[in-house]
């Protein structure tokens, strides 16, 4: 059955009616939970089925489902930019430097990841809010400015194997809007996806596009953005720019990124209940994409027994046990060794004791040698390649798994945005914590003693400037369900970093529409059934509690709290009240050892192998069909791209010589296009609604009296008495010589403090010394 709207919604609509009515028939175990609003619920479950419906097709049918035509509304603007060659080589020449001698090896060499299908080039699409443009060229024609000082750069997700711009469409014209700002998107089928282009492919278009951005804007009006492997592959471009002296942006901002693709952290042992990401990962329909040829095949080939690796011709003398075990193991993968002895797992193979024996476990990926590990006390053997984006050796490389980068210290201000209930949340917490502390979380003694400059730069590096958020409770890229309340918040949360990352970076005050004057969240958009549904589950927070929040999520044009030891630690809950995040000792992430972190795991392996086993028993004739036509094939030869080149077994490049695949034209894709409508009839009416306050002439704008104040100061002049809650960003009701009316003139302006990025200026410290202790509980230090 082929994957195409029809299917996915027949797949995916008694999910969407059985969720509906077990929502109101057991609406006690929603309570105080993402999952109370019904469109939440709805949507959660929705993805979690097409995750499941998608994997019983092959990657190949997911990537093109995901990559169709999906039109954008008349309100956006929309060019295609073609990224010159300049930009890419000078790109390919930063990471072959980043790798290194060694990382060039593991790749498999230099030339092959710059290759690209006959008649493609790299492709990225302006993206712009067609009202915000007309006000932008009108103002670089007028010689007010340039018109084009907020840019941001996003990298889709996708588990770096499938997703494009058409998919993720509406949430860039989503952010696009709240900021004001042109969004610069790698297309996907410009943007090379994992097996087809492994690691590092993705990666050289990614840095090859800002390479280009910078070569049409200043870096102080760049914006880095991401989700889940596009925040993972900012971070990587980040770490290279920085290492590399390319100019930084003025900020990055992580959704849910995907950091450690080791799944060394806690939390990947969980169930993910509360997320739509398999907790056994990522499972496909064999194909001549995937899965590709493991060890054993690819060393069977080389001693040209084709036959033998198709388990066609094992010796008759080899009892019939064997030739079961051999077929077994080349269909699922790994094999089991239940009598391992007293073999112990090693970090380092080169450390085994004299006598000790080669079967040992190694659960140190980029060692050489096969992954193992001991289960249950049976020795398990991987052979099969574990993550789609990179082999087995590469997935602790610090540009696949950034997390594991020595130093994260010198990079521009982060946001990083996690869910509660993902199941990658532990990797974003400590990168979180790494990045603003590089000592605290300093690679071991070992390390530094073999990398001499490691300690150099560890004492160079500055922290970096992080402001994390953990969302009670929510999925793995909340965006994503963009029609929900918690979603409407974090874009706001997002616009505003944004905005303040802009100011700090341009030294200087950026207007941006006050969205209380548009906003559908502001004048109510949830459903009449949603509102009457928190009422009864009780889900609302009661008044005292929101009274005891620090503060409301922000927006675009407002300031910043203070950093605390280069940290804005908060918590989130759906409603969008932001309260102090938990002590650093409650994080069991936070307390891993550094030999401990990039080191395969017993949990997530468990739930690998169990899951495979079930699904390549189930495709056990597809699997062992593609095997021996892919061994045929390499045994015959490919076109080589050098002595030293040796693609991965999953990389096309590897299979040049034979009748390559054509890229399709993109076919509209009805399923998607309602999706983007369904979310698009919120910036629908949000425009409307600018456009009317503009027409009244109530467009937000700084008053005489805000000019007039301290031009450090982020505390704005207030006039009118409000309840204690409504008091938000700046500190508790007492620190006030004035009471504040929300929606006050300052609402709509962003003033940048005058010290260097990330701090606060000299005037602000001033009048905040007073609440710095405040300060400091309530972020949790």
């Amino acid at each position: 059955m082929v994957l195409n709207t029809i299917t996915v919604g027949a797949a995916v609509g008694p999910t969407v009616i059985e969720t509906y009515f077990s929502h109101y028939f057991n609406r006690k175990p929603l309570r105080q939970k993402p999952t109370a609003h019904v469109s939440y619920h709805e949507g959660l479950n929705l993805i979690r089925r097409f995750l499941h419906h998608a994997s019983l097709h092959t990657i190949e049918e997911l990537q093109a489902f995901t990559s169709q035509w999906v039109p954008s509304p008349r309100w956006v603007k929309v060019d295609e930019v073609e990224i010159p060659a300049s930009s890419i080589a000078k790109a390919a020449e930063a990471i072959i430097s980043q790798l290194g001698h060694r990382g060039i090896d593991l790749v498999g060499g230099k030339k092959w990841w710059q290759w690209r299908l006959e008649g493609t080039v790299l492709k990225a699409e302006w993206i712009e809010m067609r009202a915000h443009h007309a006000k932008r060229t009108q103002k670089k024609d007028s010689g007010k400015g340039d018109g084009g000082k907020r840019v941001m750069l996003y990298v889709h997700g996708g588990a770096y194997f499938f997703g494009s711009v058409d998919e993720h469409r509406y949430q860039m014209q989503r952010h696009a809007r709240k900021l004001e700002a042109r969004y610069l998107l790698t297309s996907f089928t410009r943007y090379r996806l994992a097996p087809q282009f492994p690691f590092p492919c993705g990666l050289l278009d990614c840095l090859a596009t800002y390479i280009y951005l910078l070569t049409v804007q200043d870096p102080t009006t760049i914006i880095l953005a991401g989700d889940s492997a596009g925040g993972g592959m900012v971070l990587s471009m980040l770490v290279i720019l920085r290492d590399m002296n390319i100019p930084l942006p003025a900020g990055a901002i992580l959704i849910s990124p995907w950091v450690d693709l080791t799944h060394s952290f806690p939390s990947v042992a969980g169930d993910a209940s509360l997320d739509y990401i398999p907790s056994h990962g990522f499972f496909h329909r064999p194909s001549a994409a995937w899965p590709p040829p493991n060890a054993d095949d690819i060393k069977e080939i080389a001693m040209h027994a084709v036959e033998k690796v198709a388990g066609d011709s094992i010796p008759r003398r080899v009892s019939q046990q064997v030739r079961r075990q051999t077929i077994e193991d080349a269909v699922q993968g790994f094999s089991v060794n239940h009598t391992p002895g007293n073999e112990h797992p090693v970090s380092n193979p080169d450390d085994l004791a004299p006598g000790a024996g080669s079967r040992t476990s190694n659960i140190l990926p980029g060692s050489g040698r096969d992954l193992s590990i001991m289960l249950d006390g049976n020795l398990v053997e991987i052979k099969d390649q574990i993550q789609i984006y990179a082999t087995n050796q590469l997935i602790s490389h610090p540009l696949v798994s950034p997390v594991l980068t020595p130093i994260l210290g010198g990079l521009p201000p982060l946001l990083i945005l996690s869910g509660g209930g993902e199941i990658l949340r532990d990797e974003q917490i400590y990168l979180a914590h790494k990045a603003a502390n590089p000592l605290k979380y300093a690679p071991d003694e070992a390390y530094l003693n073999e990398n001499p400059e490691a300690r150099k730069f560890l004492a160079e590096r500055k922290p970096t400037n992080v402001q994390l958020q953990i969302w009670d409770d929510l999925c793995h890229v909340a965006p994503t369900l963009s029609f929900t309340r918690p979603a409407k918040y974090m874009y706001r949360s997002i616009a505003q970093f944004g905005a303040w990352a802009l100011a700090q970076a341009q030294d200087t005050e950026i207007n941006v529409q006050d969205p209380d004057e548009v906003s559908v969240i502001s004048s109510g958009s949830d459903t009449e059934s949603e509102k009457a549904d928190e009422q009864e589950n009780g889900s609302t927070p009661p008044a005292a509690q929101a009274a005891d929040a620090f503060q409301k999520v922000g927006r675009a044009g407002e300031s910043l709290p203070p950093f605390k030891n280069h940290m804005i630690r908060q918590r989130v809950d759906r409603h969008g009240n932001i309260y102090p995040l938990a002590p650093s000792a409650s994080f069991p992430a936070l307390h891993m050892p550094p030999s401990e972190i990039g080191v395969i795991k017993p949990g997530p392996v468990r739930k690998w192998t169990e899951a495979k086993q079930v699904w390549d028993t189930k495709y056990a004739k597809e699997k062992r069909k593609v095997q021996k036509r892919r061994a045929k094939e390499m045994a015959k030869g490919y076109q080589s791209f050098g002595v030293d080149e040796v693609p991965p077994p999953s990389a096309l490049a590897g299979r040049r010589g034979l009748v390559m695949p054509k890229e399709k034209k993109k076919k509209r894709s009805w399923g998607m296009s309602l999706w983007s409508v369904w979310g698009s009839s919120h910036d629908e009416k949000t425009m409307a609604r600018e456009e009317k306050v503009e027409q009244e002439g109530e467009t937000r704008s700084p008053t005489e009296q805000d000019k007039a104040g301290d031009p450090g100061s982020d505390i704005p002049d207030l006039s009118k008495n409000i309840p204690p809650s409504e008091y938000v960003r700046h500190g508790n009701p007492s620190d006030f010589k004035k009471p504040y009316v929300k929606g006050e003139p300052l609402k709509g302006i962003l003033k940048k403090p005058k010290a260097g990025r990330g701090g606060p200026s000299k005037s602000a410290e001033q009048g905040e010394a007073v609440r710095d202790d405040q300060h400091a509980s309530i972020f949790g230090g």
